[in-house]
This record gives C-alpha cells, structure tokens and sequence, in this order.
C-alpha cells in the first residue's frame, strides 16, 4: 500500500497527535507503529491480545514510552464482564449497574481507586470508562449493565465519584458514549444505532455528561448512534452539531473527545474508516481511535487526515485545537516511577454482595446442579470467561453442573443431559439477558417444565429470577454463589 507524502513538519505531527492505534504483539513493538510513534501517534490502546501478565505488560508500556515519553498508553478498564487485565492481576470489581444498585458513592471510588491503582503500576495513564449511558431500554444489546442505571441523578453521582478518585491516582478518565447510548435497540459494533426519543427526552440523558465535566473529566468518548432529533444526518461521532453546539458550547467541555473505534459497523460500513476520521476531526472529535491491529487501516485514516488538510476539507485551525488539547492531556497524564500505593483489594467483592437482589433463596439449595446460561463473549468488550459453576464450587464444592455459552444444536439433548446429571439434587437456573437471547429462554422453560422446583437466577438485569447479581464480573457471581450456598 502507497501511503501519503507528509505534510509540513508540524502539521504532520499534529495529525498523528489526533490517532489513537491498536496493534498486535506482547513484547516487540511493530516496526510500523514505531513509525507512527516516531511521527506523533497521539496514543495506543491496549486489548487482551496484548495482556500476559503484569510484569509484561509493564515491559510493554514501558517501551512504547522509551520510543515518545508522552504517548498515551490506554485501555478499556470498566471492571465488571469487561476485563483485558485480568491475567495481569487486575482486582475484580463488578461492572457499574451493581454499584448503581449498591448505591454507595464511596464504595463506587474504592473500586475506581483499585482499578486505576492496578493500572499505574502498569504504566497505563489512561482507562475510557466509566459508562455515563443510562440503560433506558430493555432490549438494548450494548448498555446494560455496564451503565450505572437509568436514573440520571444515579449515574451522576457513581460518575462523580469514579471520576475523583480514578484523578487522585493520577489516570486519566473517559465519560462515555456521549450523548448516551442506552436509548438504542442496536449494538454500534454491528450496525448503524438510531434513538429516535424527542429532543426533551434525550437531554434528561446529558445530566451524567454534565456532572462527568463539572467533575474534571479529562476525556469523553463519542457515540456511534444517530439522534434525528439532535441530527438526522450524522451519528454523533460525525456531528457538528452534536459535538460542537452540544458538548462544546452547553456542556463547556474543553477536554479531550474521542471517538468510539471507527472500524464498528456503524462508522467503517456506512463511510469507511478512513473518511470517518477526517469527518470525527472536523466535526470537533481530538482523537480518533482505530482499535484493529492490522496498522494498514492506521495509516489509511491517517492519510485521509492529511488530504483533508491539503484540499481544505479539514481547516488547519481545527487540527492545531485538537493536537493541543491532546498534547496537554498528555503532559498532564504522564507516567511516572514511583511508587504506586496499595488499594483496597476486597471493595469489589463487597460492592457485588451489597447489589445482590432478589427473595429468601429456599434451603437446602446447597449440592445443587448449577445450570448457567449465557451470551458468547463479545469480541471486542472480551466479555465472558467467567461462569457461575466456578464460583458455587468455591464456596460449595459439592455442587455440580453445566455451562451452556451460546444456542447448542440439540437444545432436547442438552435438556435431558442436564435432568439426567442433576437427579434429585437442587438444580439452579441461570440466564444473562434471557429477553435478548431467546434460546436461553427456551433452555430454561423446557428445564422448569421438568424440575418446577429449580431456583431462578439473574446474571444480567432483572427477569423474574428469585436473585440477581446485576452483572457477570468474577465477584457478581462469586456473591450469588454465596447467597445459594447460605454462606
């Protein structure tokens, strides 16, 4: 691939400042991405596929900062389902609807406080959570329990206290997906998102937003969703209106605002990855975030920047506005050696057993058959991994059970396997968002159609189940594991 001449010195730099770039690899650097560092990449982001272990990864980042001290090391760091840390020993805590149920801002910074910890010690200055969506409709595929929930005055609040203490360890938070994407029937990972609520409703939204940059938040993310009655052409990550007269005129933000990944759906099929990002940096965005290791697509969105900027496409004015927010971001969030002071390692497990909802759980529930029901992972949140029947043997090792992640093709097999296993013994039912995965909801009514005795449990939101966990981070289902066993 033939990739553009650079433009004059500084400009050019201050084009690279606007990209944030995946890549692949644990230990080397690719040779392009040295390239682009050595050009004035504005940042990397960290996935799974670059996670070992802590010593590695502390390895990783320092190397990357050995190249240009003032890169931008990020990851998504939401705790609860969503975890790319976790063979580096990052603390469990449960994702945000559990905190929002536990309702405890104090709680809520402890667990902020252990995962931005965790992160300074990897030399990783910056983490794009929290969630500021309200989670408003039930067959939303996207929100859910990553956000805080549906009331604004909630989330405000679990945003302020999150935001503060993620800021006393020095890292650099995100508020995202600006205005909110909890009002969508669609995952933006897969296609364009439309919220079609009226002007009125979706301001109610914007108080989460608000109280993220009264707070100091240095960043806020964009939403790849389409609000007709905001802009009825654009997603908000292309919107001038959205992100200039909204964010930066009503809401005064002056921080760093960066785009959702441009290769989703909602952005790469409809305009393209590369347009997408001489539109997001025209439209107001300071960054734009490629999270797809194959750096061709990189340097793609790079080259469009740079004619955008040779044929007046994107003025140079607003290029040097978003290099200079991102230089300053950058300045601010640098890492440092010293020393990293302990954090609480047992908040998370507390806030998941505080948020644990639901009825008496009958006796004798212990050396049950456990049935756990859920969604595959998603690719690029790394959701799963973990499941129930691990968490019960820790605190029952008695218990039995099985697993079933993703529609089987003999559901009547699985069924009679499940009923032939558990024999007499109790036999709990689990289900993740039975409402949006209608297998699960067939499984679970041929299962109670047989055993009308079993307990019902909720790992996503509420569904009727006798208890819920309001997420499946490891400590949300080690808590429910609890309540089962009656320990």
């Amino acid at each position: 691939m033939t990739h553009s001449a650079p433009l004059p010195p500084g400009l050019d730099e201050a084009a690279h400042r606007c990209l944030v770039a995946g890549f692949a690899g644990t230990t080397t650097v690719p040779d392009t991405l040295k390239r682009l560092i050595d050009e004035g990449l504005g940042g990397v982001i960290l996935f799974t596929r670059n996670v070992r272990d802590a010593q590695q990864v502390r390895r990783l980042t320092d190397a990357l900062r050995a190249l240009r001290p003032d890169l931008i090391v990020a990851i998504d760091n939401e705790g609860g389902g969503i975890g790319h840390l976790v063979a580096a020993g990052a603390p469990d805590v449960p994702g945000s609807f559990a905190l929002g149920v536990a309702d405890d801002p104090a709680l809520t910074a402890r667990c902020a406080d252990a995962l931005a910890g965790h992160l300074a010690t990897l030399g990783i200055t910056a983490s794009y959570a929290p969630v500021a969506d309200l989670q408003h409709h039930p067959r939303n595929p996207i929100v859910r329990t990553r956000s805080f929930g549906a009331e604004p005055a909630l989330a405000a609040r679990h945003l302020r206290a999150w935001i503060t203490a993620t800021e006393r360890r020095g890292v650099a938070s995100c508020a995202k997906h600006f205005p909110g994407h909890g009002g969508t029937e669609t995952d933006s990972h897969h296609g364009i998102a439309v919220d079609p609520r009226s002007y009125d409703e979706l301001r109610a939204d914007l108080e989460p937003f608000r109280a993220a940059v009264d707070a100091g938040v240095p960043m806020l993310m964009s939403a790849h969703v389409v609000f007709p009655a905001l802009d009825p052409e654009r997603p908000a990550t292309l919107s001038r209106r959205i992100l200039g007269d909204l964010l930066r005129h009503e809401l005064d933000f002056d921080g760093v605002l960066v785009s959702d990944a441009l290769e989703m759906k909602a952005i790469a099929d409809r305009y393209g990855e590369a347009a997408g990002a001489r539109i997001a940096l025209a439209a107001g965005a300071d960054q734009v975030v490629v999270a797809v290791p194959d750096l061709e697509v990189t340097l793609a969105c790079r080259d469009a920047v740079r004619g955008a900027l040779r044929t007046g496409l994107l003025a140079e004015e607003r290029l040097w506005e978003a290099a200079g927010r991102v230089r300053r971001l950058a300045a601010r969030y640098a890492a440092t050696d010293g020393a990293v002071g302990s954090w609480d390692a047992g908040a998370g497990l507390e806030a998941a057993r505080r948020a644990v909802r639901g009825g008496p759980v009958p006796a004798g529930v212990r050396g049950a058959h456990v049935v756990d029901l859920f969604p595959p992972p998603h690719p690029a949140l790394n959701w799963g991994g973990e499941d129930l029947l691990t968490e019960v043997r820790a605190v029952d090792p008695t218990a039995t059970g099985t697993a079933v992640t993703g529609e089987p093709a003999d559901p009547g097999a699985v069924v009679a396997g499940i009923l032939g296993a558990s024999g007499d013994a109790p036999l709990v039912v689990a289900t993740c968002d039975a409402g949006l995965h209608p297998w699960q909801e067939r499984l679970r009514a041929a299962l109670l159609a047989r055993r009308p005795d079993a307990v019902r449990v909720d790992t996503g939101l509420p569904e009727g189940g006798v208890l819920c966990s309001y997420g499946r981070g490891r400590v949300n289902l080690r808590a429910v594991a609890e309540a089962l066993a009656g320990g």
